[in-house]
């Protein structure tokens, strides 16, 4: 089912099976669209599942510099791959922040606390999961970031939300992802594990994707932070 709010963000969206308490925020990857999640649900095996509503973003098109200015499904621009967190569109991730904070004050306008919403992101996803998650001004269930990485982690130092301080994060990556370089996403893990937030690490020898054995440990997350 696709859906669009105020804000013009087209939407894939799986809907609670019964009562809906809980919703997730999916967000994809560069080149990817909302719908290259929305096969994983049935696969995580969540304890609450039919409580669960899921929504799957697209991402905005627009011109990607380092592909030569093709237009694509982004979030924001990627203007160097030398080094990510250097040469970063800091505008763009803003822009699509505010995106995802309109989809979720819609969910906490349906009557969802915010409290039981997750923020779940891949690659460039995982990148406004956190830039917006923890900047957002009510406290969220948690926030997934899979494969990703933080350019925008010295401004969250005076932008982080407080009552998302003690929000839990999973941060997952792959030991031989060529896309974002592993030590990139430890880097973001290791910033934020100093700033104090409560986080968890995981990697696993895999490219720039998922495997079984993370779906099973996002699960096991999923399943904590919504009890």
């Amino acid at each position: 089912m696709t859906q669009q709010n105020a804000l013009a963000l087209e939407t894939v969206e799986i809907p609670a099976a019964s009562t809906h308490k809980y919703s997730v925020i999916w967000l994809h990857g560069l080149g990817a669209d909302g719908h290259d999640f929305e096969n994983i649900v049935p696969e995580l095996h969540l304890i609450d599942a039919s409580s669960i509503h899921f929504i799957f973003p697209h991402a905005p098109i627009q011109k990607i510099t380092v592909n030569h200015g093709a237009e694509m499904r982004a979030w924001y621009d990627i203007l160097s791959m030398n080094d990510l967190n250097r040469e970063v569109d800091v505008k763009g991730i803003e822009h699509s922040a505010r995106l995802i904070n309109a989809l979720i004050q819609r969910e906490i306008d349906k009557g969802i606390p915010s409290k039981n919403i997750l923020l779940v992101g891949f690659s460039q996803g995982g990148v406004l999961a956190l830039h917006t998650g923890l900047r957002f001004n009510q406290p969220l269930a948690g926030i997934v970031a899979l494969s990703a990485y933080l350019p925008t982690l010295d401004s969250l130092k005076t932008q982080r939300a407080e009552v998302n301080n003690h929000t839990p994060i999973f941060m997952a990556h792959g030991i031989i992802d060529s896309v974002v370089d592993i030590e990139s996403g430890k880097a973001a893990f290791d910033g934020l594990k100093a700033l104090s937030y409560p986080i968890q690490w995981h990697d696993y020898v895999m490219e720039h994707s998922l495997c079984v054995e993370e779906m099973e440990q996002i699960a096991i997350f999923i399943n904590a932070v919504f009890k």
